[in-house]
């Protein structure tokens, strides 16, 4: 069995990639947001709800951030896809995604210039309970505010399962 983690692989664990979005996140894509994913809580939409609660204006939905691909510059892939990808080369594999652990900090603003701070943290090759290789690929995306402030930590896992069933 050929191994999915290559050296070429393996090297690039640690590998960084850094977005600073080109304008504040504003009030406009936060609503849109909430609306988008049905969540009607008024300290996304209405300034003096959020005021009375302790915020200075209306707060982002919480995963907004790891959801949104604004602070990317440039145009679609051939996927069709806008947002970060490490585009990893690992033939004969389809990747899947295997799930998000958001940790929240500060709630970003209309008025918050977001950072997302992208890092490979890992990568392991393991079979599945068939015999199946996979190579499963942990990252983690930080993304803080103008001053540096943490926002939000989300680490994704993908896994690349061998197309061809068992090995």
């Amino acid at each position: 069995m050929s191994a999915l983690l290559t050296d070429a692989l393996r090297a690039r664990i640690g590998e960084r990639a850094v977005y600073t979005a080109p304008e504040p996140l504003g009030r406009a894509a936060i609503r849109y947001y909430a609306v988008a994913v049905g969540d009607d809580n008024p300290l996304y939409t209405d300034r003096s709800y959020a005021r009375d609660h302790g915020y200075e204006d209306v707060i982002a939905p919480p995963t907004l951030l790891a959801e949104t691909n604004q602070y990317v510059l440039g145009c679609p892939d051939g996927d069709g896809y806008l947002g970060h990808s490490w585009h990893l080369d690992v033939p004969h594999t389809r990747a899947v995604r295997g799930g998000n652990a958001y940790e929240f900090g500060k709630p970003a603003g209309p008025d918050t210039i977001v950072t997302a701070t992208w890092t490979i943290t890992d990568m392991t090759e393991r079979t599945t309970s068939r015999g199946v290789p996979m190579l499963i690929v942990t990252s983690e995306a930080r993304y803080t505010d103008q001053h540096g402030e943490l926002l939000l930590t989300n680490v994704e896992t993908l896994i690349h399962t061998a197309l061809g069933g068992e090995r």
